[in-house]
């Protein structure tokens, strides 16, 4: 058995439905048998599927095993601790504290970190004020 997305392409709702074969539903259709159950319309195609799979792991999904992305891992989480230290966290007023910095000649010993949009970014960078976007993981060990 399989289960196909349907469309009805007069009506364009999406409906569900099972077929012993893929090649039963191309005789189905063929002969024009399947029709949408809300216009009743036999122009009916299958729609792109997204396998449904089940997760039998009790602590979530695996994480892949491998050396290389570990050690990238380990080396933003090392990034991460020293801009933690050095820098001065301004939440999502980054965009407004760079520019106070900028035009005002605000003078700190430590830059700032904080989040802003890409648009907000990109304004930034057209205004010619430094931005970098870096990485960061979100974990329950930082």
């Amino acid at each position: 058995m399989i289960k196909y997305k349907l469309t009805c392409k007069d009506c364009k709702i999406l409906f569900d439905s099972w077929f012993s074969s893929s090649k039963e539903f191309d005789k189905l259709k063929k002969k024009k048998i399947l029709n949408c159950h809300n216009c009743k319309s036999t122009k009916i195609e299958k729609t792109l599927m997204a396998p449904q799979l089940i997760n039998n792991f009790k602590d979530g999904p695996l994480k892949p095993k491998n050396t290389k992305s570990k050690e990238i891992d380990n080396k933003i989480r090392e990034y991460q601790k020293f801009i933690r230290n050095n820098f001065n966290y301004v939440g999502k007023n980054f965009a407004y504290e760079a520019r106070s910095i900028h035009y005002e000649n605000k003078k700190s010993d430590k830059g700032i970190i904080g989040s802003a949009s890409n648009d907000e970014i990109k304004e930034l960078r057209e205004e010619g004020i430094e931005t970098r976007v870096i990485p960061w993981i979100e974990n329950k060990d930082n």
